[in-house]
C-alpha cells in the first residue's frame, strides 16, 4: 500500500472534495463572523460565547444523531443536513449581521453539523478498506487543514479589502458544491442487520456504554477533551491581532492559518512514513507539546514567534488527531459506529467550544495573556495526570 492508495477510490475523492469545500467555506466564515462581532461589540465575552452558540446543539442532539446514523442511510443524512448549511449561509448573505442573528445562524449550522458528523465519519470505513483507514484519516486531516490554511488567509484578505459580504457569497457557493459532492457519491449504507440501533433509551446510550467500557478510547477522548479545553487560544486571536501583536485583519487571517500550516506539513510527513508503533506515548507527548507551545504563544509579543508557536501547535495537534481517530475507527464495530462517533463529537465540540467560552471568560477576568498561558500550562498538567492514571493508554501500540 502506497501513500496515495485512498485516492484511487472514487467515493473517497468525492468525500475529500466535500471536506475541503466545507472546511474552506466554514473557516472563511469564521474569520468574517469573528471580525464582525468584534467590530460591533469590542467584547471578549461576545467572542467567547460564539463557542457556546456552537456547542449547545451538539449537547442537545449528538446522541440522537448517532442513533439516527445507525438506523438510516448515512448518505441521505449528509445531504439533508448540508441543505441546512446552505440555508444558514444564505441568511448571512442576505445581510442579517446583528449579534443575535449571527448567533442564530451559528446555532443552525452547529445543529446540522451535530447530525452530519456521525453520518460522515461512519461512512469512511465503508468506503476505504481496513488497511487504508489510517492513510485515509491522515489525508482527510491534511485536506481539512489545507482548507483551514487557505480559508482564514483568503477570508482575512477579503474582509480587509472588500468587506465581509464577499466572504458570505463564497461560503454559499462552497456549501452548494459540498451538497453536490454528497449527491454524486454512490455509497449506500449497508442493510441494517440484527444489531442495528434499537429505538429508545437503551439504543440511544449504547455508544456511551461502549466508550465508557473501552480501556483505550475513553482515556484518549478524555485527554483530548481536557487538553483542548484548557489549551485552546483560537477564540482570542482577534484580541491578539488587534491589541497585542497589532497585526490587523490580515494578521488575524495568518494567525488563524498558522496551526493549519503546521498540521498540513505534519500530515504530509505522516502519510509518507510507516505508522507510529508507540502510539500511546506519542499521543501523550504530542498533547504535552501542544500545551507548552500554547503557553509560549500566550506570553509572546512578537508576531513571528507567535506564528511559529501556532505552527507547532498545529503540527502536534495533527499527530493527536490522526492517532485518536485511527484508534476510534479501528476499534469500533459498524453497528455502533454512528453512536460512538456521536459521543466523540460531544467530546470534540465540548473541548473546542467550551474551550472558547473558557478562554473568553478568563480573558475578561484576568486578561488574554494570563488566560492563554495559564491554559497551556494546565494542558501539560492534564497530560501528566493522564500518563499516571491510564497505563493502558501509555502502553498502547498500533
Amino acid at each position: 500500500m502506497d501513500a496515495y492508495s485512498s485516492f484511487r477510490i472514487r467515493d473517497y475523492r468525492l468525500l475529500v472534495a466535500a471536506t475541503f469545500l466545507s472546511g474552506f467555506g466554514f473557516q472563511m466564515l469564521s474569520v468574517a463572523v469573528s471580525w464582525d462581532l468584534y467590530v460591533l461589540t469590542k467584547s471578549a465575552i461576545v467572542l467567547g460565547n460564539v463557542g457556546l452558540a456552537q456547542v449547545a446543539p451538539f449537547l442537545i442532539f449528538a446522541l440522537f444523531a448517532g442513533q439516527f446514523a445507525d438506523r438510516h442511510d448515512r448518505r441521505r443524512i449528509m445531504i439533508y443536513t448540508q441543505v441546512l448549511f446552505v440555508a444558514a449561509s444564505a441568511l448571512l448573505l442576505a445581510g442579517f449581521h446583528s449579534v443575535a442573528t449571527i448567533y442564530a445562524c451559528l446555532f443552525l449550522t452547529a445543529s446540522a453539523r451535530a447530525f452530519q458528523w456521525p453520518a460522515r465519519q461512519g461512512v469512511l470505513p465503508l468506503i476505504v478498506p481496513t488497511e487504508s483507514i489510517s492513510n485515509a484519516i491522515t489525508w482527510n486531516s491534511s485536506v481539512m487543514e489545507v482548507a483551514s490554511v487557505t480559508g482564514p488567509a483568503v477570508g482575512g484578505i477579503l474582509v480587509a479589502t472588500t468587506g465581509s459580504a464577499a466572504v458570505y457569497v463564497i461560503q454559499v457557493l462552497c456549501a452548494l458544491l459540498t451538497l453536490a459532492c454528497y449527491w454524486l457519491m454512490e455509497y449506500r449504507s449497508p442493510a441494517l442487520g440484527t444489531r442495528a440501533a434499537k429505538p429508545g433509551a437503551r439504543g440511544l446510550l449504547e455508544g456511551v456504554r461502549f466508550v465508557w467500557n473501552h480501556k483505550l478510547i475513553l482515556p484518549a477522548m478524555t485527554l483530548d477533551l481536557l487538553g483542548v479545553l484548557f489549551g485552546g487560544a483560537t477564540a482570542l486571536l482577534p484580541i491578539y491581532a488587534v491589541e497585542i501583536l497589532h497585526s490587523g485583519p490580515q494578521g488575524l487571517g495568518w494567525l488563524r492559518a498558522a496551526p493549519s500550516i503546521g498540521a498540513v506539513a505534519m500530515a504530509v510527513v505522516s502519510a509518507h512514513r510507516s505508522r507510529i508503533a508507540a502510539a500511546g506515548r506519542s499521543l501523550l507527548f504530542a498533547v504535552a507539546g501542544f500545551g507548552a507551545a500554547t503557553a509560549v504563544f500566550g506570553i509572546s509579543r512578537s508576531f513571528w514567534l507567535s506564528f511559529a508557536m501556532l505552527l507547532l501547535i498545529g503540527a502536534l495537534d495533527n499527530v493527536s488527531v490522526v492517532l485518536r481517530q485511527s484508534l476510534i475507527q479501528t476499534e469500533t464495530p459498524d453497528y455502533v459506529r454512528g453512536r460512538v462517533m456521536a459521543v466523540n463529537s460531544i467530546f470534540i465540540s465540548c473541548s473546542n467550544q467550551f474551550g472558547a467560552v473558557e478562554s473568553g471568560w478568563t480573558a475578561a477576568w484576568f486578561g488574554a495573556v494570563r488566560s492563554v498561558a495559564g491554559g497551556g500550562l494546565a494542558t501539560v498538567m492534564v497530560v501528566a495526570v493522564a500518563a499516571i492514571v491510564s497505563p493502558a493508554l501509555r502502553k498502547w501500540r498500533q
